[in-house]
């Protein structure tokens, strides 16, 4: 009697561990474009620069920053994946284009000190805008690899113009 106490709670046990140790399924992401409008407008960015004979990385993110799609161009320079991520990094947190925050920080010592001293922003140059979901932010475009920020934001533009009116 005692050893088939034993044996149910033993069994019972090793019934009960795999449930106890599942771990919590991770948190979906956060707000921001479907995956195949992050690609689309992606392409088309890239395709923008490439028209004009730049090669480009492109990220477009969700509203916490949170890469959803990444392309870069074949033959692109690895640094234009580092550089892409600091100007989405500055458009989630000003919630303006980066190349808004660029022009304000010429004038802004506050400001640029506090871009400066932020890990996530080390090169806050223009080339990411805002992705908006009517008056809300859920996202970000970011370009770079084309010779200055001025070119990344005007190849940014027609990706985020292609997907713009579907983004909810």
């Amino acid at each position: 009697m005692r050893q088939s106490r034993l044996a149910n709670a033993l069994l019972l046990a090793s019934l009960a561990a795999p449930a106890i140790a599942q771990p919590a399924p991770p948190p979906p992401r956060a707000k921001g474009p479907a995956l195949n409008l992050a690609v689309e407008a992606a392409q088309t960015a890239i395709a923008a620069c490439l028209a004009n004979g730049y090669k480009t990385t492109v990220l477009v993110s969700d509203s916490e920053g949170i890469p959803v799609a990444m392309l870069s161009a074949d033959g692109v320079g690895a640094r234009t994946q580092q550089i892409v991520a600091s100007k989405t990094a500055v458009v989630i947190k000003y919630k303006v284009s980066s190349g808004t925050i660029a022009e304000r920080m010429k004038t802004d010592a506050a400001l640029a000190a506090e871009v400066k001293a932020d890990p996530k922003m080390p090169y806050p140059w223009p080339g990411a805008l805002p992705l908006m979901a009517g008056t809300e932010q859920i996202g970000a475009i970011a370009v770079s690899g084309a010779p200055g920020g001025d070119k990344d934001e005007a190849c940014a533009q027609p990706g985020l113009a292609k997907i713009a009116g579907r983004l909810k």
